[in-house]
């Protein structure tokens, strides 16, 4: 078992910056993927970005250049930094951590006013 906690989020307006940071504990396997997924009200939840253990980074095309996900492996916590935030970025953020099994956080409210 593997557990998530989550911390950051909140509200801030157009063009201002906030950070996310997940914490893994457990029965973490050394080789595993981090990462986070946002849902909007009545859509489908989808890719933000996700880092591997051993470095490798994936962005949606849509936060490419805006946001920045960071990992410390040592404390098995990875970051997201958000930056020149935009009112289509609210959601609820959902931390997931792969490896070998799926384990999803709590989530966290990201309200950007405009």
């Amino acid at each position: 078992q593997v557990r998530l906690v989550e911390s950051g989020g909140g509200l801030v307006q157009a063009g201002g910056s906030l950070r996310l940071s997940c914490a893994a504990s457990g029965s973490i396997f050394s080789t595993n993927a981090m990462g986070y997924y946002r849902q909007a009200p009545g859509k489908q939840r989808e890719l933000v970005a996700t880092i591997t253990s051993g470095g490798y980074i994936n962005y949606a095309d849509s936060v490419k250049g805006r946001f920045t996900i960071s990992r410390d492996n040592a404390k098995n916590t990875v970051y997201l930094q958000m930056n020149s935030l935009k009112p289509e970025d609210t959601a609820v953020y959902y931390c997931r951590f792969t490896g070998p099994l799926t384990y999803w956080g709590q989530g966290t409210q990201v309200t950007v006013s405009s």
